[in-house]
């Protein structure tokens, strides 16, 4: 099992939970910044578990394409739910933002134009 996943399967929430908007401003001192921050997270998380994924499912893959070796394989149903079950990527990383396990900085506007 992966890092990834076993972190998931530890304590994140599967569900959608409300949160405070002010817990979320408090960490960066701007809503809209945390949101980014959360939003970026979550693409990374999204793409690791989709390239997990396809790697896991490559194993099954016939290179062939002939009709009579197309059968359901128990394995690859299994993993594919597996992953369909797991949390949402926005729901994880805005769990991981509020635990402070996101590592972000804050690029300086002036070193932007050097």
């Amino acid at each position: 099992m992966s890092k990834l996943r076993r972190q998931i399967n530890a304590n994140t929430p599967s569900v959608v939970e409300t949160q405070n908007l002010i817990d979320l401003k408090a960490v960066t001192g701007n809503l809209y910044e945390s949101i980014s921050i959360v939003g970026k997270r979550a693409n990374q998380i999204n793409v690791t578990l989709k390239e997990e994924l396809h790697n896991k499912l490559e194993e099954f893959a016939s290179h062939t394409d002939s009709l009579e070796e197309i059968h359901e394989n128990k394995e690859q149903i299994e993993i594919s739910r597996a992953y369909e079950k797991m949390p949402n990527p926005a729901i994880m990383a805005t769990h991981e933002f509020i635990e402070g396990k996101i590592y972000y900085r804050k690029n300086n506007d002036n070193d932007l134009f050097r």
